[in-house]
C-alpha cells in the first residue's frame, strides 16, 4: 500500500532584543556563565511581577508581516501549567486565546513543484531554562528563562522532509535578514508532530511529535526514521502506534517514546492577570510596517533582474550577511551582478583559504567596494584587484593605499611590456623550448612570470598578445 506522510511543525524562535520579554535582564545572548543573567522576576521569585517589553511585540508583528499574516489589533497573554525543574514559576506565560498573528502562508519550492504551506498562528512567549546534567547531578541554568520566544505554529501541510528543511531555510533567511533572530546555537528550535495515512485518505493517523529538534539534518533524518516507523506498523503491524512526544537520538539516528502527549486540557491555560491586553493602533502599526525589511521573495526578483544567477542567488538568500554585503556594497555604487561574483567567487575564495567560511566574514562594505571599483575602471586589472583583497582580509589594509603603496595602479606602455618579455623569454629557455614542443602550460608559466614582474598590472590581454607573437 502507498503511504502519504502528514507533517506540522511548532517553531521556536529566540527574538533578538536587548532584554527579556518581562523583566530588564539581558537576553540570553547577555550570559557569560550560568545564572548570571537572572533577576527575581524571571526566576520566579514570590511577588514579582512581569512588564511586558514593547520591542517583543514588534518583532512578533514584523514576523506575521514577512509569513502574510492577519495581525491581531488586540493580543493577551494566557498561562500555561506544567512543572519541570527549569521553569520556576510551574507556568509559562504564553497565548492561546488571542495570538498575535493568524492565517498566513509561505510558499516552499522543492523538486516535487511549489506549495503553500499554511501558518495557523504565531504567538509570542517566554523561553523556560536550561538543565545541565553532569554524573549523577542535574544543574539548572536560568539565564535561558524568560528570553522572548515567537512559535510559529502550521497547519499539518507538508508532505516531505525536504519541504520541511526548505520551509525552515526560509524562515531563517527571512528572519535574519528582518533583524528578528540570529536563528543560530539553538535560537531556532523545531517540534515535528508527523502521521502517517494510506494515499488519498482524508482520515489523519496516529501523531507523534518529536521535540526541540535544532538541526536541519537532525530534522530530516528524524522524520524519514518517524515515518518510516508509522509505514512499518500499518503495513506490517510490527506495533501498535499511540499519540505520544518522542525525541530524536543523533548517533543511532532513531527516535524514542519520552512520554504521553499532553493535550490542552492538561496545561490548565488561564488568562494572566498580571499582564494587560495589548491593543495595536493604526499608527503603531504603519510605524512596524515603515520598518518591515524586503522580503526574501521580492529579493529574489531584483537580483534576477540584475543579471544574477539562480545558484549565486540562493547562497545569498540563505546567508543574510552575504545578502546584506551585496546590498551595501551596491548602495556604494558598485554593479550587483560584478558584485556578487566578487563576494561569491573571489571574496569567499579568499576566506576558505584562511580555513574560514563564509559565516565568519568581516570585510568593511567600503573597503570591497573600493576594489571593485578600480577594477571596473580600469585604474587596476582583476588580478590585482584579487591581490588587495586577500591584503585587506588578512591584514585590513586600506585598499586605496595598498594599491598605491604596491604600485598596482602603474600603467605599462607596449614598449615597456615589450622589454620585460623579452628578458623573461631569454632568461627561461627551457619553458620556451617546452612551448615551442607543443606544451601550452609553458605559454602560462612564462605569462605568469611576465605578470610577476609587472606586479600584476599590466593589461593581461595585451601581455598575452605580445608573448605569442615574440614566441612565433
Amino acid at each position: 500500500m502507498n503511504y502519504e506522510i502528514v507533517i506540522g511543525l511548532e517553531t521556536h524562535v529566540e527574538l533578538n532584543t536587548k532584554s527579556k520579554i518581562f523583566c530588564s535582564c539581558g537576553g540570553h545572548s547577555e550570559a557569560k556563565e550560568p545564572n548570571d543573567c537572572v533577576c527575581p522576576a524571571c526566576s520566579g521569585m514570590p511577588g514579582m511581577l512581569p512588564v511586558m517589553n514593547k520591542r517583543v511585540v514588534e518583532l512578533a508583528v514584523t514576523a506575521g508581516l514577512m509569513l502574510n499574516c492577519e495581525i491581531s489589533r488586540y493580543t493577551t497573554f494566557d498561562k500555561k501549567n506544567y512543572y519541570y525543574p527549569d521553569l520556576p514559576c510551574a507556568y509559562q506565560i504564553t497565548q492561546l486565546n488571542h495570538p498575535i498573528c493568524t492565517n498566513g502562508v509561505v510558499q516552499v519550492k522543492t523538486s516535487a513543484g511549489t506549495r503553500d504551506i499554511r501558518i495557523k498562528q504565531i504567538h509570542m512567549e517566554e523561553d523556560a531554562g536550561k538543565l545541565v546534567h553532569s554524573g549523577r547531578f542535574s544543574y539548572v541554568d536560568f539565564n535561558r528563562t524568560s528570553v522572548p520566544l515567537i512559535e510559529i505554529v502550521t497547519q499539518p501541510d507538508f508532505r516531505s522532509a525536504e519541504e520541511v528543511v526548505v520551509y525552515l531555510t526560509k524562515l531563517k533567511s527571512m528572519f535574519r535578514s528582518g533583524g528578528i533572530s540570529e536563528c543560530e546555537e539553538g535560537a531556532m528550535r523545531c517540534d515535528v508532530n508527523i502521521s502517517v495515512r494510506p494515499q488519498g485518505s482524508e482520515e489523519f493517523g496516529v501523531r507523534t511529535e518529536i521535540k526541540n529538534m535544532a538541526s536541519f539534518e537532525a530534522i530530516e533524518k528524524a522524520i524519514n526514521y518517524e515515518s518510516q516507523r508509522h509505514m512499518d506498523a500499518l503495513e506490517y503491524e510490527t506495533e501498535e502506534l499511540v499519540q505520544e512526544t518522542r525525541r530524536f537520538d543523533d548517533a543511532s539516528g532513531k527516535t524514542f517514546a519520552m512520554r504521553n502527549k499532553e493535550t490542552e486540557a492538561d496545561y490548565r491555560y488561564f488568562p494572566d492577570a498580571n499582564l494587560m491586553p495589548i491593543i495595536i493602533d493604526d499608527e503603531w502599526l504603519e510605524q512596524i510596517k515603515a520598518n518591515k525589511p524586503v522580503a526574501i521573495d521580492d529579493k529574489a526578483v531584483e537580483y534576477r533582474e540584475a543579471g544574477i544567477s539562480e545558484k549565486e542567488i540562493d547562497m545569498l538568500l540563505s546567508d543574510f550577511k552575504l545578502g546584506k554585503l551585496l546590498d551595501d556594497i551596491v548602495a556604494l555604487g558598485c554593479n550587483a551582478k560584478d558584485g556578487a561574483t566578487w563576494i561569491l567567487t573571489d571574496y569567499a575564495g579568499v576566506l576558505r583559504k584562511d580555513g574560514k567560511t563564509v559565516e565568519e566574514h568581516n570585510i568593511a562594505p567600503e573597503k570591497l567596494a573600493a576594489i571593485i571599483k578600480m577594477v571596473a575602471s580600469g585604474e587596476i586589472n582583476r588580478g590585482a584587484g584579487k591581490k588587495i583583497l586577500i591584503a585587506v582580509v588578512e591584514s585590513e589594509v586600506d585598499p586605496v593605499a595598498y594599491c598605491n603603496e604596491q604600485g598596482f595602479n602603474k600603467k605599462f606602455d607596449a614598449s615597456t611590456v615589450e622589454k620585460v618579455i623579452d628578458e623573461v623569454i631569454n632568461s627561461n629557455a627551457q619553458a620556451v623550448a617546452s612551448f615551442k614542443s607543443g606544451k601550452e602550460k609553458a605559454f602560462q608559466a612564462l605569462f605568469g612570470a611576465c605578470m610577476k614582474e609587472l606586479k600584476g598590472s599590466g593589461e593581461p590581454a595585451l601581455i598575452k598578445s605580445l608573448l605569442e607573437e615574440k614566441l612565433k
